[in-house]
């Protein structure tokens, strides 16, 4: 299994935008992503920064969803760390 873990910087003032913006949008897509197994979704509680965790079966299924990664213009984040990692243990 690879997890994708990506960190965003949520513009000041538009927690609540981001928020929105990942139930609507990301959580969605992620989940229909081929090999997608489970997802964690976190923020700050200042709300200025967002960290996600989403495995995936393989590198390569983790990669292409690494890769695709850009939010749309005038989106309430950018990202500010996005990389794939082996999973090694798991409880």
């Amino acid at each position: 299994m690879h997890a994708v873990v990506i960190t965003v910087k949520i513009a000041e003032g538009r927690r609540d935008d981001a928020v929105e913006e990942l139930k609507a949008n990301i959580i969605p897509m992620v989940k229909a992503a081929p090999g997608f197994v489970s997802g964690t979704w976190l923020g700050t509680e200042d709300g200025t920064f967002g960290h996600s965790i989403a495995l995936f079966d393989t590198k390569e299924q983790a990669e292409a969803m690494s890769q695709g990664v850009t939010p749309p213009p005038g989106s309430a984040v950018t990202i500010a760390y996005n990389q794939v990692y082996e999973v090694v243990a798991q409880a």
